[in-house]
């Protein structure tokens, strides 16, 4: 029998069973009017809150972190091929802004090969001190290397809050890293915010299928990991007066697990790309059924966008998971977003309501989405939209 970290008071105790009770999992029985608890006790605390006198003891594993020890805003800044993610700009942008309330310093770390001018972007984005590791054995993303690399740095400098990039690559590493750390970790935000009075950091993601959002606070370990959405931050500006720290940090490959070989690497070539398109056409339920984005790819086309979708109409089958747009699908923020036949769900909105323009057509003047609308058109969208088509069409061809 293994040795748990729970024990039991027996002058405390006073033979109810109410824990016996409350355990979910039948991994606490009664022997001799005491609990005796099983080997595949979860810990999860529930006996220890029902009992009423305070009799049942959950020992505490490891040493406990000094939070106070830990200071400074850290950026993972991914990279491809030498070229930072767009994702790492507007983690700097927020990572000041909670460095700034915190009184604290903002850094960055890239891992890869030649990475010079990687280096000199994130410098002119305004992070106060750059970690550097290059090495050509670092060029392609292994979580293993990555996560040690980032494990020991963590350590050593001890930041009280780690941002990374909810991209493919982020949702890979982070999670081993904060694993690797004992920490927790919050994935996929879409907000993050500072507590005035614990100074903690507020990360606030969708749940439930997107069907609310849930503000999270690490209490007891850190750094505080958070995995963030593309395009849902503003990114830090340029400044080339902007100076940092440069610290190259010496790589000993021989000492890095690396249990992955890259043999042959063939992106994929995704046919939808509405995260980066300055222009999105969207179409929702309102459109009636799935004829209505043979209209709206008319307009995107006409436009040079893509086209988007509401939650709805793909869950009806009208199109590919690939074009929705909300929390549950794209976070996007383009130039120019026109939303037809949508009526704005909470959910969607918060995916695309950071867009630099909205323009809204739906029959429904009182519909939720022509609050966050910068224009808007009451009226059929199928009459709108083949008219609005013709007129650009036209101007095309005077251009």
């Amino acid at each position: 029998m293994s040795e748990l970290p729970i024990s039991v008071d027996k002058e405390k105790c006073i033979s109810c069973s109410l824990c016996e009770s409350a355990c979910a999992f039948g991994s606490l029985v009664m022997e001799e009017g005491y609990p005796r608890f099983l080997d595949d006790c979860r810990l999860c605390g529930e006996c220890v809150t029902e009992c009423p006198t305070d009799a049942i003891l959950i020992e505490e594993a490891g040493t406990e972190v000094k939070l106070s020890n830990y200071k400074g805003i850290l950026v993972f800044a991914e990279q491809w091929n030498g070229k930072v993610h767009p994702v790492s700009y507007e983690l700097l942008g927020k990572g000041r802004e909670l460095a700034d309330q915190l009184g604290e310093k903002l850094f960055a770390v890239i891992i890869g090969s030649e990475l010079s001018d990687a280096v000199k972007e994130l410098t002119m984005r305004g992070a106060d001190k750059i970690f550097v590791f290059d090495h050509p054995e670092l060029e392609v993303f292994r979580d293993d290397p990555y996560s040690a690399i980032l494990e020991d740095l963590v350590n050593e400098e001890k930041p009280s809050i780690f941002l990374i990039g909810a991209t493919s690559i982020g949702r890979s590493l982070g999670p081993k890293v904060a694993a690797c750390l004992e920490t927790g970790l919050t994935a996929d935000c879409t907000s993050l915010d500072i507590d005035p009075d614990s100074r903690l950091l507020l990360q606030t993601r969708p749940a439930y299928g997107g069907n609310i959002m849930a503000t999270i606070i690490c209490t007891n370990t850190r750094p505080q990991i958070a995995t963030v959405r593309y395009k849902v931050m503003k990114e830090a500006e340029k400044d080339p007066t902007n100076e940092s720290e440069i610290i190259k940090k010496t790589v000993d490959i021989n000492d890095i697990p690396d249990r992955v070989k890259i043999i042959d690497f063939s992106p994929a070539k995704e046919l939808v790309s509405i995260i980066d398109a300055e222009i999105i056409v969207s179409g929702g339920k309102g459109m009636g059924d799935s004829k209505g984005f043979e209209v709206i790819q008319e307009l995107a086309e006409a436009l040079g966008g893509a086209v988007g979708a509401s939650r709805p109409t793909v869950d009806e089958g009208w199109i590919e998971y690939p074009h929705q747009v909300g929390l549950s699908g794209r976070t996007v923020r383009p130039k120019i977003y026109l939303a037809c036949g949508i009526s704005g769900a909470v959910q969607h909105l918060a995916g695309m309501k950071t867009s630099d323009v909205i323009i809204t057509i739906n029959k429904d003047a009182e519909a939720p989405i022509f609050s966050v609308s910068t224009l808007g058109a009451v009226g059929d969208l199928y009459e709108i939209i083949p008219r609005l088509v013709e007129k650009i069409k036209e101007r095309k061809k005077n251009v």
